[in-house]
């Protein structure tokens, strides 16, 4: 009798376990599909406390997310680039002689000093501008190739702080930390985010790194570096934040649009990623998360 007992007190902890177990599946599953269908392809769900077949699965499934986002962030890419090949080529054609006819007639005797003379002005610097607004929008599909090289980044972020020392700087990046990148790319995308953040009034920038760590795909080993790049500057409004990565949109009066979708097609060319963090770090208003080529071997 006493035997029966403790097996049924087996039997009951097991089919506890194995609902507690079926209830934390489903509610994995439910987030997972809740973070696709929200676009979100940057979640990754614990794998501990699972069998060795559902948490290669696991793995799988979080390794998934990172290639759906990689690949969104390329096409978006490629896209606009497309876009700029078409755009740069009509444009120029058509501008290049407004541009250059009227800077002749500004320069023409009986439109100088005549009622004539603003009108051409106006038709002169417009073409020009739009030349100039053209230009840019070639940077996104004329980058170099990238060199790649092992890059210091704590002597890199604090050179970067010695360019701005009017704000209060905040780095908490272990030493040693290198990353495989080009090192010109990465400091322009850097300071890029930090220009940005000065010009919407921000007076601190915190930077945190963490590493990425794959378990069992990639042996333990860390294959990102996740930087964190915040400030406290003017938070970015909900309605902007998914254009914020598309060519040319720009809440500042005389903002080009360029440096952040500039930024992304940097970081993607190194093998990284560049997006605006779901939540912000701790004191900041708006955070830039940094994917980073890291360790390896």
């Amino acid at each position: 009798m006493f035997i029966l007992i403790i097996f049924a007190l087996v039997l009951v902890i097991i089919v506890l376990l194995w609902v507690r177990h079926q209830r934390i599946l489903r509610q994995r599953a439910w987030l997972m599909r809740e973070a696709i269908r929200n676009r979100d392809f940057s979640f990754r769900l614990p794998t501990k406390g699972l069998p060795s077949g559902e948490r290669a699965m696991q793995e799988t499934l979080n390794e998934l997310g990172n290639t759906i986002r990689e690949q969104v962030n390329q096409n978006e890419v490629d896209t606009w680039e497309r876009l700029a090949r078409v755009l740069t080529h009509e444009i120029m054609n058509a501008t290049a002689p407004i541009t250059s006819i009227s800077q002749s007639l500004l320069n023409h005797p009986d439109v100088k000093g005549s009622e004539f003379e603003d009108g051409v002005k106006a038709i002169y610097d417009t073409s020009r501008h739009l030349s100039e607004f053209v230009s840019n929008y070639r940077k996104m599909s004329e980058l170099e190739q990238p060199m790649l090289s092992t890059v210091e980044l704590p002597a890199m972020l604090d050179d970067i702080s010695r360019t701005y020392p009017q704000l209060s700087w905040q780095i908490n990046v272990p030493k040693n930390t290198n990353v495989r990148a080009d090192a010109g790319m990465l400091r322009q995308v850097l300071m890029n985010l930090v220009k940005n953040a000065a010009e919407a009034g921000a007076q601190k920038i915190v930077i945190e790194a963490t590493n990425d760590k794959s378990e069992g795909l990639s042996s333990g080993k860390a294959r990102t570096l996740n930087l964190f790049v915040g400030n406290d500057g003017e938070p970015i409004p909900a309605e902007n934040r998914p254009t914020l990565f598309v060519p040319f949109f720009s809440t500042k009066r005389r903002g080009s649009g360029i440096g952040l979708p500039l930024s992304r097609r940097m970081m993607l060319q190194q093998g990284g990623l560049l997006e605006l963090a779901d939540r912000p770090l701790l004191g900041c208003h708006v955070t830039f998360l940094l994917n980073i080529p890291y360790n390896r071997e």
